[in-house]
């Protein structure tokens, strides 16, 4: 869901990865990305992107449009929805939250370097041990450099705009919802 950039190949570019709703248990489970040039990374640190956890509802979704808009900043979400969760959690071969989690940040990178995206750098949020987490995407995708934190959209403005992208993703999703119990509004 990105627009048509220019250079993909040309220039190299940094990703961020973070998710919404991992923990509640109403909604979908939401991972996003966003992507942009290396040589752009001031400029995205000056559209004032944040955890979204930190922001109002109104300036998530402002910072989305200008994400949106951007001409060099791509974006792409993954939504998973509470029964796509629960049934590989409950399967017999169990599918535990943490690789539903790992795999579907690396179908994330997957999708921008399928895109043509020229990544050399991603950051990630992470699920999990730190440490472990990293070794494992460096040893799928061995010509990126990786750097996997615990509260990632804090520290790194393009793991910021990635978890704007999913948060405002998953709050729409939760608004056009139709609950079938009375007296439940969002």
């Amino acid at each position: 869901q990105h627009p048509a950039l220019q250079g993909l190949q040309e220039e190299e570019w940094e990703l961020g990865i973070d998710e919404a709703g991992r923990g509640p248990v109403l909604g979908p489970m939401v991972y996003g990305a966003c992507f942009c040039p290396s040589n752009k990374l001031e400029a995205l640190k000056q559209l004032g992107f944040a955890d979204s956890k930190t922001l109002t509802e109104e300036k998530r979704e402002n910072l989305f449009v200008k994400i949106k808009e951007c001409e060099w900043l791509g974006w792409s979400v993954i939504v998973l929805s509470a029964r796509e969760l629960s049934g590989g959690m409950l399967q017999k071969a169990r599918y535990n939250l943490n690789a539903i989690s790992h795999d579907t940040a690396i179908d994330l990178i997957k999708g921008a370097i399928n895109d043509g995206v020229n990544l050399k750098k991603v950051f990630v949020d992470t699920v999990g041990d730190p440490e472990r987490y990293e070794t494992k995407l460096s040893g799928l995708f061995p010509s990126i450099e990786f750097t996997v934190r615990k509260k990632a959209d804090s520290l790194f403005p393009i793991v910021s705009a990635a978890s704007i992208c999913a948060k405002v993703t998953r709050d729409n999703a939760l608004r056009n919802t139709a609950f079938t119990e009375t007296g439940v509004e969002i």
